[in-house]
Order: C-alpha cells, then sequence, then structure tokens
C-alpha cells in the first residue's frame, strides 16, 4: 500500500500570520514538521499558498506545491495537492503544518488503521487523563469523541461528549474514559476526492467541525487510540511555550 503525507501550511493566519515560517531554534516550524513525518514515511510534500513557504521548504530541501487561496479547509488543500502532484497512491494523509512535535509512531498508527480494507477514512484520539482537571474537558478549543465498538467516531463535539448523569461532575475524570481528537488524517484517495465534493453540513456549521460533515453523509472514521499528547500552535504565545521545550529536551 503507498501512502503519501500532505502538510497543508497556509500564510494567512489571523491568530498567528506566517505560522509555517516561524523560528523555532534554528528552524522554521514547518521544517520541524516535515522532518518530523519524514521519519514515518517516505513520499512527504507541504500544500501552501504562499511562495514564501514555498521557497523556506525548498531550501531545507523538501517538496512543497502551491495551491488555492480560497480553500475552506485543510482536507480540500491536500486533495488539490495531490490531484497536482501527479502520482497514484492508496491513501493521503494529512497532517497539520503547526503540529512539529507530531511523534512517528502516531502516523505510523494512523497508517496501520487502513490494513482493514473497509477503512475509508481513519484519525487519531487520545484519553484524557483520569487527573485532568473537568476545565481541560470543557475546553472547547478540544474536540472530544465517542466512539463505537469498532473504534469508529459516533459524534465529534465542542462540548464534553458523554454527559454523565448521576455523576458528579468533579469526578467525571475518574468515572469515564473521555477521548480528545487529535486533529491528523488519512483518506484513500477516491474518497477524499469525494468527501471535498460535498455540501457542508448542519452538524459542521453548528460545531465547526469538517469531519461531521462525513459523518453526515454516510462516512465512516476509523480511530487509532494514542498515548502521546500532541502540541499544536495556535498563537505566538503557543510558539514561546515550544521553544522552551524545545530548549528542556535538547
Amino acid at each position: 500500500m503507498r501512502f503519501i503525507a500532505i502538510i497543508p501550511a497556509r500564510y494567512a493566519s489571523t491568530r498567528f500570520p506566517g505560522k509555517p515560517l516561524a523560528e523555532m531554534n534554528g528552524k522554521s516550524m514547518i521544517q520541524r514538521v516535515y522532518e518530523q513525518v519524514k521519519r514515518s514515511i517516505q513520499d512527504v510534500y507541504v500544500a501552501t499558498d504562499d511562495d514564501r513557504i514555498l521557497e523556506a521548504v525548498e531550501c531545507f530541501g523538501g517538496k512543497a506545491i502551491m495551491t488555492s487561496t480560497s480553500h475552506r479547509s485543510g482536507t480540500d488543500r491536500c486533495n488539490e495537492a495531490y490531484n497536482k502532484i501527479g502520482q497514484t497512491f492508496d491513501v493521503v494523509l494529512n497532517i497539520q503544518g503547526d503540529e512539529p512535535f507530531i511523534f512517528p509512531e502516531q502516523i505510523d498508527l494512523l497508517k496501520a488503521c487502513f490494513t482493514d480494507d473497509t477503512v475509508e477514512i481513519a484519525t487519531l484520539v487520545k484519553p484524557f487523563d483520569q487527573k485532568s482537571e473537568l476545565t481541560a474537558l470543557e475546553n472547547p478549543s478540544t474536540p472530544k469523541v465517542v466512539l463505537s465498538q469498532k473504534s469508529e467516531a459516533i459524534y465529534f463535539s465542542r462540548s464534553i461528549i458523554p454527559f454523565l448523569r448521576d455523576v458528579d461532575r468533579k469526578d467525571w475524570c475518574t468515572k469515564h474514559v473521555f477521548y480528545k481528537h487529535i486533529g491528523i488524517y488519512g483518506y484513500r484517495t477516491d474518497i477524499l476526492n469525494e468527501i471535498t465534493q460535498l455540501s457542508p453540513s448542519i452538524l459542521e456549521q453548528a460545531e465547526s467541525l469538517e469531519q461531521l460533515r462525513w459523518i453526515e453523509n454516510g462516512y465512516k472514521i476509523k480511530v487509532g487510540i494514542t498515548n502521546h499528547e500532541t502540541i499544536g500552535i495556535d498563537t505566538p504565545h503557543d510558539l514561546e511555550n515550544a521553544i522552551k521545550l524545545l530548549q528542556l529536551n535538547k
């Protein structure tokens, strides 16, 4: 089975313009993401909408491809990039460009989901620690997921799901395993093309989570469970903390 990893990276972020080019101890963020992904998969491309990112990737020896500035999501950008690359692969992996600490083992876990020929789309989740405070569970920036017995996603929400009736809220993390979504995806290439043709759905618009569009249209999302924490970078403050982490791990 042939896998290709595509890293969507746009320049015009509202909270952090130019984020992919932010320096992290002598390397750009996008370079650090690229190098981590390369530890798991041979074919890696950055899909961008900006010449500065394209140049930066090519300067460190990576592969990049220009895509439209009008895409609503990384999924749409991945689909355009895949079609432009012009090679045939079985599965496209969508790796976020602001995850410089992603573990190669997480990418391997995502790939492993596709050993089952019936899997159309796959993603990862991580259990909330039993010592997690309720505030972490309540954070709407961290989507939660409930799973079926087949390890498929039933629903994603920015709210806490499920609601534990008759359990004191302060005890929720010790009475149930809650899952947070790790926002990397794998798609069979024909499925990727199909889902990018779908119109925005009611639940997607309510929660601002594109994966709900796929579920509403009958697609199944296989879920791998990782115990590695990922550290996304959304703001300059997040970047400061990430650089401190890099320095500690030298």
